[in-house]
């Protein structure tokens, strides 16, 4: 019952975010939204990562048969969801606390924010692929209200422009759905879950199998940011609160990625690995190119981490692309470490920009001599999200560039190294400036509130541990590739 628990939760907390209380306390008015927020978040990340050590061993819980369902793969996917959702809570408790809004608002926020952290658990944790396809466009549905939560025009425009992407990738999505399920039905597949059409693949009809995957990675690639359906992704990340922005950095494009990975074992079964492996390499390199150039003439430091997204992307489509138990385990890490980094980043460029007044990179110069601890924040994360020591990230690139070498994609990997050499020289030259250049400290260094440090400190250590110790994930890792390997 522990995963109908991790769903109930944000339900939860979003009926008490709603409670009319201002006439008994305006005090508890004002807390009972963060706070029921944080504890189900909070309480998500404790079921997790007990539920993890438990499929760690490759075992699955079945909470209601073919509907509800954790195995190694899911468990990572929402222990991430956990980490992010836990850090972006926790975070907004002072932040929203600290924005000329209402009362009223920065409530609805909190309601918003319960349903937008409420569909991204449930992607995971469904197992039959239609509901997987109704969480995904709920993700989309709810998160949509929160990036135009500021109402100006630029948040307007985003919302619209994210919002028309989404449901035409939803559509398309949908037709390679329906074709997935004829294929099914002629492979005589018998129970339409991630296990039944996996059993079904060797029996499916290639040309149809073929045709769904190509409309769903097109659909879902929309979701994910892949170039060219990438044009939402830097107005939506940019506009929306700085919250938010880490989760659908952190969690939300890579829990349509997710949904990927199980087509993609799907396909391999019936096609084997050559024809997915083609569209991923294309995909991949594509989004590591766009996102080089775009990020080479940045002036905006929240659409920067936004285009750095994009070539994260490119690089565990690339991942993905190798298919072996090492490339996959390296996905999946990856994943984790560029949640835990971009989370920390985002809502460290929230601070930022509410504490300085603008999001344009040569108007905040020398960060670290001003806002010291702030400033090392931000530093450190764009550390781990290019990928040095200690973090994660590195290991996981590493890892990943073995893989496409051990199956034949050293070409691949050669021009995703240059490209990454580019984008490492744009984004520590725009950091450099952040953190460096311009304006001197003029009087006392402005300090940084605990409520705001705490949790971004927590991600980045997060970050480094999983780096430098395999051990609190190897076993879970291993066995989430194995998912999509065997």
């Amino acid at each position: 019952m522990s995963l109908i628990a991790i769903l109930v939760l944000p339900l939860a907390a979003m009926v008490l975010c709603l409670v009319p209380l201002e006439k008994i306390s305006s005090t508890l008015a004002g807390w009972i939204a963060p706070v029921a927020t944080l504890l189900a978040a909070a309480a998500v990340l404790a079921l997790a990562i007990g539920d993890s050590l438990h499929v760690a061993a490759g075992n699955s819980i079945i909470a209601i048969a073919n509907w509800i369902q954790l195995d190694g793969l899911s468990a990572l996917i929402l222990l991430l969801v956990g980490l992010v959702g836990t850090t972006a809570a926790l975070f907004s408790w002072g932040y929203m606390a600290r924005r000329a809004h209402g009362e009223k608002r920065r409530r609805l926020y909190y309601v918003h924010f319960n349903l937008f952290f409420f569909a991204l658990l449930a992607v995971p944790l469904a197992v039959e692929p239609n509901l997987v396809w109704v969480a995904i466009e709920f993700t989309a549905l709810f998160s949509v209200l929160l990036v135009a939560y500021e109402n100006t025009h630029e948040a307007l425009e985003a919302a619209w422009k994210y919002i028309a992407m989404m449901f035409m990738g939803a559509a398309i999505a949908l037709f390679g759905f329906l074709i997935l399920f004829w294929a099914f039905k002629l492979g005589g597949g018998v129970t339409y879950t991630w296990a039944g059409l996996r059993a079904a693949a060797p029996h499916m009809p290639p040309v149809l199998t073929k045709t769904a995957f190509l409309m769903i990675l097109v659909g879902f690639g929309m979701k994910v940011g892949f170039v060219p359906m990438h044009t939402w992704l830097p107005d939506a990340h940019s506009q929306a609160p700085a919250p938010v922005s880490a989760l659908m950095s952190g969690v939300l494009l890579t829990v349509a990625f997710y949904a990927l990975l199980r087509f993609k074992v799907i396909a391999d079964g019936a096609l084997g690995p050559d024809y997915v492996r083609t569209l991923l390499v294309i995909v991949g390199l594509a989004s590591l190119l766009v996102a080089a150039s775009l990020l080479l003439t940045q002036r905006d430091y929240k659409r920067m981490l936004a285009y750095h997204s994009i070539e994260h992307m490119g690089l565990i489509a690339l991942g993905a692309a190798a298919g072996t138990t090492l490339a996959i385990a390296a996905v999946l890490l990856h994943i984790l470490g560029h949640g835990l980094a971009k989370a920390v980043l985002f809502l460290a460029s929230g601070e930022i920009l509410l504490v300085e007044g603008t999001s344009e990179i040569e108007k905040v110069p020398a960060l670290l001599s001003r806002r010291p601890v702030l400033g090392g924040i931000f530093g450190f994360g764009l550390v781990a999200l290019l990928g040095l020591p200690p973090f994660s990230l590195f290991v996981s690139e590493l890892n990943m560039i073995r893989a496409e070498l051990d199956v034949g994609l050293g070409w691949a990997a050669g021009i995703s190294l240059a490209l990454m050499a580019v984008i490492f020289a744009a984004v520590m030259g725009h950091g450099r400036h952040l953190l460096l250049g311009g304006a001197g400290a003029s009087g006392k260094p402005a300090a940084t509130p605990g409520i705001v440090a705490i949790p971004l400190v927590g991600g980045l250590i997060a970050c480094a541990v999983f780096g430098l110790s395999a051990w609190p994930l190897q076993s879970l890792l291993y066995a989430a590739a194995h998912v999509v390997v065997k």
